[in-house]
Order: structure tokens, then sequence, then C-alpha cells
């Protein structure tokens, strides 16, 4: 046989939607005990393997005629994979950040432009008898109409949307973990940034294809016979799988590699409202002074890995209701109330003399910090000084203290 069925281009879309199956089927099986994170992700890569795979059937240089002589039921089954991979991303985002997170009801609303997809190509294409549904694929005559280009753009544009969704969560995350953690800076989500952002810059390519079909529906430009000098079209279109072959190469690596160790937090969820006796202790000032002085006198706040879970159970509180006493009561999220502690517990050490011969970090790490520019940060904020300031004032000052 000498016949030539992949030509380079085509053989990297077909290498992408083996990555995307091989490291899908990776994560299934090392998928730890109820980590459905990696259901979400290994969702995601298979359902982007789909996309490479309907991109070699419509626009491959010898494997379209094959597919049209041979399986042409399977033409524009894998488009719908484009409804699908940008909002499996995001439950994969979201699942990460919330380790309660799940399908619900409300979230199969996501799945509505499918179910529309799905209805227009019923009117648009499949009602309409066998042989003519041949004709319009063999002379591509149903992949350039108005109905089909327009459906195209709006779906690049929906999963741009699901990828700026994404992000914003990502952006808003360490202001969530706030609320649950006393120290977040060793949280690295660079990775998930960059898989995100890599994903974006992927469904950015595509808008752009999408965009310059639609132009050039309006313009009248002949599709079926391009200039093969100056078809931007496939300029386009070629850069996009590059690109996407590089994402799955590189980012999906890199993101099997840090996954499993993202701090997650609990989902808010509407709750029933609280009971009296608990609604009482909410907004009790001498329950939160009670809490106070349990901090003070046992020191929790010491350990640097000290959580809103940990100290719940330290305290034997439930942790919602701590979190719901530290905003009402202290105004603050647990993040600033714990480390609050830690600047009070700083400042004692500094001016205590038994501690002359400790360095500054000696005595930030000894108090539950673990970073330098957060401890500095936050001893300037509340005491108006840097610690080495603190630990030079007069001695009559620190008598005072």
């Amino acid at each position: 046989m000498n016949q030539v069925v992949f030509n380079f281009h085509d053989v990297i879309l077909l290498m992408t939607a083996m990555l995307c199956c091989f490291f899908a089927l990776l994560l299934i099986a090392t998928n730890p005990p109820k980590n459905t994170s990696n259901y979400f992700l290994a969702a995601f890569l298979i359902a982007h393997a789909f996309i490479p795979l309907h991109e070699l059937i419509l626009w491959g240089a010898e494997f379209k005629f094959r597919v049209r002589e041979y399986f042409p039921q399977v033409y524009f089954v894998g488009a719908s994979a484009y409804y699908l991979d940008a909002v499996l991303l995001y439950f994969y985002v979201k699942s990460l950040v919330f380790r309660d997170f799940h399908i619900r009801p409300k979230d199969y609303l996501h799945f509505i432009p499918l179910g529309l997809f799905a209805l227009f190509m019923a009117v648009a294409f499949y009602r309409y008898p066998t042989t003519l549904r041949l004709e319009w694929i063999n002379t591509e005559h149903f992949v350039y109409s108005g109905g089909y280009i327009t459906a195209e753009f709006l779906c690049k544009t929906l999963r741009i949307v699901y990828c700026a969704a994404a992000f914003m969560l990502i952006f808003k995350y360490k202001d969530i973990l706030k609320t649950t953690h006393s120290n977040i800076e060793k949280v690295d989500i660079l990775w998930l940034k960059i898989l995100v952002v890599g994903f974006m810059v992927v469904t950015l390519m595509h808008e752009l294809l999408a965009f310059a079909k639609v132009i050039g529906f309006i313009t009248g430009y002949d599709f079926q016979h391009p200039d093969p000098k100056g078809n931007i079209i496939e300029f386009i279109g070629l850069s996009g799988n590059y690109a996407l072959f590089f994402l799955v190469c590189t980012l999906v690596f890199t993101s099997m590699r840090y996954f499993s160790n993202f701090e997650a937090v609990r989902q808010k969820e509407n709750r029933e409202p609280a009971k009296k006796t608990t609604q009482e202790k909410l907004l009790n000032p001498e329950y939160a002074a009670k809490i106070d002085g349990l901090m003070r006198a046992q020191k929790t706040y010491l350990n640097p890995e000290l959580t809103l879970d940990m100290l719940a159970d330290t305290l034997a509180i439930p942790a919602k209701d701590l979190s719901m006493i530290i905003n009402r009561h202290f105004n603050l999220n647990f993040y600033e109330f714990i480390n609050g502690y830690r600047i009070e517990e700083a400042k004692k050490r500094l001016l205590d003399a038994a501690n002359k011969d400790k360095t500054i970090t000696d005595i930030y790490l000894e108090v539950g910090f673990n970073s330098k520019s957060v401890f500095n940060t936050f001893f300037k904020k509340l005491v108006g000084k840097t610690p080495s300031e603190y630990r030079l004032q007069p001695s009559d000052a620190m008598a005072a203290h």
C-alpha cells in the first residue's frame, strides 16, 4: 500500500486524541478513593479527545474521504464535545476548590446548550434523507451553511465564558481558603492557572476561527475553493490544533503531578435556620469571650497547620458555628483571626529578654507563621511598626508591655 491516509497535520490531531485518552485512563486507574476531581479531569480529557477526532473527520487530508466512504454516520458526532469540555473543566476546578462538590440538579442546566445543539442538528441535518445528507457531507455544504457556522460561533463563545468562570474561581480561591486555613502560603495553584489559561488560549483560537468563518460567510468567501496562498482560515485552524497538542503534552502532566495536594474547602450551601440555642451562642458576646479565653489559654494558634475544622474539634464547636462567631463577633475571617493571636504572641516573645539571642525568623516560626513576608505584613498592619523596630524600642516602653 502506497496510499497516504494521514499527513503530518493529521498525525498531530490523532496523537492529541490518543494522549487525552491515555491520560484519562491513567487518572481513573490510579484514582484515590472518593477523589471526584480525578473523574472530572478524566471526563474533560475524554471529551477533549473527541475534538481532534472531529476535526480529523471533517478536514483530514485523505482521512476525511475514507470516513465519507465507509463511516459517514459518525459525521458531526464529535462536535458535541465542544459543548462539554469547557463545562467539565469548570466542574474540575470547582471540585478542586470545594471538597464536597458533586453534580447537583441545578448543575444539569450547564448541559442545556448541548441539548440545543442536538435539537439543531436533528432539525437542520438529520431529518433529511440519507442521500441528501451524504451529498451535503461530500460537498461540505452543511459545514459552511449559515446555521452551522452560527451555532459553531456561539458554542466557541460559550467555551470562553466557562474558561473565564473557572479562572475567576481560581482568582478567588485564596480568599475562600482564608475562611478555613490559618496559613495559605504553601498553597501553589500556579499549575492550575497555567492549565486554565492555556485552555483559554486554545478556545480563543477556536473562537477566532469561528469568527473568521462568520465574516467569510457574510462577505461571500468561497470556502470550497479558497486561495491556497492566503487561506487564513486554514492557518488559524492548524495553529489551534498545534496549540492544543502542546497544552495536552505539557500542562496535563503538570496537573497530574500537583492536583492531589490541592487544599480544598467546603462549599457554602443554603442550610436550615439555626436552632434557638445555636442562635443564642452566635449572638452572645460572653460565648465569644469564652472562645477568646480558650484561645489564649491553650495557644492552639501556635500550630502552623491549624485549620477551622481542627480548632472546632479542639473547642468542641461545630465548624460552621465557629466560623459565624469569628465573623460576627470579631469581624474577621479565620485567617485574620488566628494570625492576630500569633502577632500578639510574637510581640511578647520579641520583648522577652530570654529570647534576645533568637532571630526574628526563629520567633515567627515559633508562633505559627511560615512566611516572613506574611508575618511582616500582619505585624506592620496590627502594630504599626516592623518587628525589628518594635524589638528596638526603649526599655521603658518594653516594661509597659
